[in-house]
């Protein structure tokens, strides 16, 4: 599984020297039952508001030595700090069992159903807006929740513990960036490359026999280290 093992160490080159680990202890929050709706009036600020940078990125990997084990870090200020709506990114890299995901169309799923992880993550308090239209995620926080001791410590372990909740997750890192100088943008790109390593892992299992020579996506295949080798093996 090395599908995404370059982009996390382009990922990793872009976050701070300075970033801090935070406490994990995914017993510290408590989540509500489903989504709950944090209104303006209810809202202290929200990260990644208005037009200020929003991103929300997954990648995974079987390899330890790109995802050694479960941790929170942050680069910038914490929720408690914070006073307005400043630009986000949340950045989860994810280490899963070798050949635990199985191959062709299963493999695509098990990758889109850990991307989908956000969506049944609902700590207090922490409100995730998804756009996946215009790629963006941003948090509504409420003011309720920052008064009893909310901070990316407490949701950062709240979302381990969602992804440890498929079988096959062995490791994560919740990486949360509110940096007003973080290159933003260069973190946008390389959402949209993982996205397209992705869409071609779909696009090979539904088209088998395509011609690799006139593909609109070799340049991806050519890239990719492990996508080539799927193809073919799906072909014999």
């Amino acid at each position: 599984m090395k599908l995404y093992d370059e982009t996390i160490r382009k990922v990793r080159a872009l976050l701070s020297s300075e970033k801090q680990q935070l406490p994990h202890d995914a017993t510290a929050w408590p989540s509500v039952s489903d989504r709950s709706m944090i209104l303006r009036s209810d809202m202290a600020y929200e990260l990644g508001g208005g037009s200020l940078p929003a991103l929300g990125v997954t990648l995974v990997t079987a390899s330890k030595d790109l995802v050694p084990g479960d941790g929170v870090f942050l680069t910038g200020t914490d929720l408690p700090e914070i006073d307005a709506d400043t630009p986000f990114a949340r950045i989860a890299l994810v280490r899963v069992g070798e050949d635990t995901l199985g191959e062709g169309k299963k493999l695509y799923r098990a990758i889109r159903n850990l991307e989908y992880t956000r969506y049944h993550f609902y700590p207090e308090g922490f409100m995730l807006r998804v756009s996946s239209s215009k790629r963006r995620e941003s948090v509504r926080i409420g003011k309720e929740a920052l008064k009893k001791g909310l901070n990316f410590a407490k949701t950062g372990s709240r979302m381990i513990a969602a992804f440890h909740s498929h079988p096959e997750v062995e490791a994560v890192e919740i990486h949360y960036v509110t940096a007003n100088g973080f290159p933003y943008q260069e973190l946008e790109a390389l959402g949209r490359e993982s996205e397209r390593i992705t869409g071609t892992l779909d696009h090979m299992m539904q088209n088998l026999t395509m011609d690799c020579g006139v593909c609109g996506l070799k340049q991806v295949c050519d890239e990719v280290e492990g996508l080539r080798e799927l193809h073919f093996s799906r072909k014999q």
